[in-house]
């Protein structure tokens, strides 16, 4: 091949393209963590406000000394509260974050939600664990009394239950627990502590249920046992429905907050996002 082949065009190098002009754009962009903070900052505020208002207004009033749970009204304004807020955090969230798209939004709703449940997940364990702590006390005392000083799990109901057997009543009340026996054990607790027989026997159905047969506490024990167990896993189910269903509507708030971003001038020069 010669000079004139090249310059007539028959030798020509095929010409290579730079693929990166024409790269495809990822489906998520970057966080922007800025406009999270504002939409977490935001949605909490919204939560703490829903919160004072339904104080002020009784909705959310409940009386935890006298031992009672939280109504429905309570539960459903708390709910509310919540869906609100996720969704005001979300549009704030993907509105300040100036991207248009809804995958954009979607990511900015999705991980404003994370950050706030993260946060409420912890002030509820540290602050405002009082409401919860009433349906696990019992299990809560039994476990760290039995981690700290090895006594056994009978020795740590009946502390944390405030009543004092020495340790040779301790053993005879084993005993009788684990044979079933649960008339004397009743009686025992009676005449070594001296509380009142109602007292007495539910003590001995916890102790029951939890070292001894289950199948020998009184059908009252057996049944409040069960119902405690079937109000705490309603309640488990219904937090995560509402904790999810505020996951879908910080989503759909930052939807909407994408769309309603302020539109950004681009130069001749530059191409619009995709």
């Amino acid at each position: 091949m010669g000079i004139d082949d090249i310059h007539s065009g028959r030798g020509e190098l095929p010409q290579q393209i730079d693929p990166m002009p024409y790269a495809r754009r990822p489906l998520f962009s970057a966080v922007r963590w800025g406009a999270v903070l504002a939409g977490v900052v935001v949605g909490i505020s919204v939560q703490l406000l829903l919160t004072l208002l339904g104080i002020a207004t009784g909705l959310s009033a409940t009386d935890v000394s006298q031992g009672e749970g939280m109504g429905t009204g309570p539960l459903l304004w708390a709910g509310l509260s919540m869906l609100i807020a996720a969704f005001v955090g979300g549009y704030v969230a993907a509105r300040m974050s100036g991207l248009k798209r809804k995958a954009d939004g979607v990511l900015h709703g999705a991980v404003s939600w994370a950050v706030t449940t993260i946060l409420f997940s912890m002030l509820a364990t540290s602050i405002g664990g009082t409401l919860v702590s009433g349906v696990f006390n019992n299990m809560n005392q039994l476990a760290s009394a039995g981690a700290r000083s090895g006594e056994s799990p009978l020795a740590a109901l009946m502390r944390a239950q405030d009543i004092r057997m020495d340790a040779a009543g301790l053993r005879q009340l084993q005993q009788y627990l684990q044979a079933g026996q649960r008339d004397q054990a009743v009686q025992l607790v009676i005449n070594a502590t001296g509380v009142e027989p109602a007292r007495a026997s539910a003590v001995v159905d916890q102790a029951l249920i939890l070292t001894g047969p289950a199948g020998a506490a009184s059908p009252q024990g057996r049944g409040a046992t069960e119902s405690a167990v079937r109000r705490t896993s309603a309640a488990a189910w219904l937090v995560f429905a509402a904790v999810a269903l505020a996951l879908a509507i910080g989503m759909g708030g930052g939807i909407m907050g994408a769309a309603g971003s302020r539109r950004v001038s681009w130069s001749s020069g530059a191409a619009p996002p995709a």
